[in-house]
């Protein structure tokens, strides 16, 4: 088996960095209005700078698959490549905002869901990250039969088991963009509650976005000093983090699911996610995993206090984690279950 990957890029957006341990992939940057206004009609845009290049692949050795991540642009895109070439696709969905009328409001945002709609309902299949995901995409009009639950997976041998650093002073990391769903500004205030019982902890913040100036006054407002925000790193920085830390914490409340919490339980450290979102169905409370009500800093401070306070239940959490990845959650797992439905799609 062979396979092409193409990562689109706006012309007006700066070509990504690729990540050493990243697949290959050709860059293409494709014409696109600026902002949310333009993304109803990005697939379209996208298609036009494709469909040359995807046409010569397929000349020279018949495409059995396309695979879209994401409605727009990239499913819209394989829709109308669908169209022209009779190539089968999927689309995995890999957020809950499935029709992208969540960011983009309005009539834009309207237009968005029917053409999120359409490229869903000619997909083979609608891969979601998970069934919370699933249950988005299902009441949006797409029947069950056409979705499948495929979820994310880590690589346990980047994300390893290290010894912390050092056993005395303790660290919490999270890792997301900085925007408010990710909950980072609950994190800080949680932090607050419990830095008189734990004025040794630290704290390593690990993304980039809107919110960065916001989250640094807010460390400052509640005399944060041992918080440190790190911006992007690559997978294998990541890693490292991972194992500086003793905790987890990304308390979010609008998530598909998320790579880093597993990521986290594969590095053997205690994960700590939202009830309610999609990690529940993987994290298995006080056993593999630690679950906090969405948007409360005070049961995330009780929970911290607990995890923090009891170091052989933070071990026994944190292996459990790592057996749940070997178990069911690794890559090659996720490519497992991905092989399955390109063969039955792509016959």
């Amino acid at each position: 088996m062979s396979n092409t990957v193409i990562a689109a890029q706006p012309f007006y957006r700066a070509l990504g960095a690729a990540d050493s341990s990243a697949v290959p992939a050709t860059w293409v940057k494709y014409f696109s209005i600026p902002g949310n206004n333009g993304l109803s009609l990005s697939g379209a845009f996208l298609f036009a700078r494709l469909i040359g290049k995807i046409r010569d692949l397929h000349r020279q050795d018949e495409l059995d698959l396309i695979h879209a991540h994401g409605a727009l642009p990239c499913g819209h895109a394989a829709m109308l490549i669908h169209r022209e070439l009779g190539i089968p696709y999927v689309v995995s969905v890999h957020g809950l905002d499935v029709y992208s009328d969540v960011q983009v409001t309005g009539r834009v945002g309207q237009w968005c869901r029917r053409v999120s709609r359409l490229a869903y309902h000619s997909a083979g299949r609608v891969l979601c990250v998970s069934e919370h995901v699933r249950k988005v995409v299902i009441d949006g009009g797409i029947p069950f039969r056409q979705t499948s639950v495929v979820y994310n997976g880590a690589d346990p041998d980047l994300f390893r088991p290290v010894q912390q650093l050092s056993q005395n002073a303790l660290s919490v990391l999270s890792v997301g963009n900085l925007i408010p769903t990710k909950g980072h500004a609950i994190l800080l205030r949680a932090l607050s509650a419990i830095k008189a019982t734990h004025p040794d902890l630290t704290c390593e913040i690990v993304g980039i976005g809107p919110d960065r100036e916001r989250l640094q006054q807010l460390a400052r407002e509640l005399e944060l000093s041992q918080v440190r925000f790190l911006g992007r790193l690559s997978r294998r920085e990541l890693a490292k983090a991972f194992g500086r830390c003793a905790l987890f914490v990304l308390p979010s409340f609008y998530e598909g699911l998320g790579c880093v919490y597993l990521e986290a339980m594969a590095s053997e450290r205690v994960a700590i996610g939202c009830r309610g979102q999609g990690i529940e169905e993987i994290i298995e409370h006080g056993k593999n995993g630690w679950l906090v009500d969405p948007e409360s800093s005070y049961d995330l401070a009780t929970g911290l206090t607990t995890l923090l306070s009891n170091a052989a239940e933070r071990d026994t959490i944190a292996v459990g984690g790592r057996q749940t990845i070997l178990r069911g959650f690794t890559l090659a797992h996720q490519a497992e279950r991905l092989g399955a439905i390109y063969r039955e799609i792509g016959q």
